[in-house]
């Protein structure tokens, strides 16, 4: 009876010291500051700041962008805002609703987005987008997006 006794209270202080243990633990909190910098970017997009958002890329930039054609294009900080600045004049409610962000590696971020607006005649788009991101040193090094461009 005693041994019994000796096993249960045993038992119990093993299951109570395994509960401490899982309670007292930490949930992961660290985010990848590239991420973050992602976030602060589409932010920006959807506060249609657009020279605060082309400061988040190098001095020049790659963008491979389907309205660019099929090659790599560079870009500098006016150009980019001043791309996102007349696309805004058409969409007045640009916005990028962030389904996923998806780090890689060191140096890459994949965002899904949804993209909407309305034009002035009240022809609306929707647009699921892909962006590859790449970041060196702080800033957005290259932007490799994806869609479907073709008209129905």
């Amino acid at each position: 009876m005693k041994r019994l006794i000796l096993t249960l209270l045993l038992f119990s202080f093993i299951i109570s010291c395994t509960k401490k243990e899982t309670t007292t633990e930490k949930p992961a909190t660290t985010q990848n500051p590239n991420e973050a910098l992602i976030k602060q970017y589409y932010e920006y997009f959807n506060t249609h700041e657009w020279t605060k958002m082309a400061e988040m890329y190098a001095d020049t930039a790659d963008f491979k962008d389907p309205s660019f054609g099929t090659e790599i294009v560079k870009q500098t900080h006016q150009q980019t805002s001043t791309k996102y600045a007349e696309l805004n004049k058409i969409f007045p409610n640009l916005h990028d609703e962030v389904v996923a962000i998806y780090p890689s590696g060191e140096k890459h971020i994949t965002v899904e987005f949804i993209s909407t607006g309305t034009a002035a005649d009240g022809s609306k788009f929707v647009l699921p987008i892909c962006t590859i991101f790449t970041i060196e040193n702080g800033k957005i090094t290259k932007d490799f997006t994806y869609y479907d461009n073709f008209q129905e």
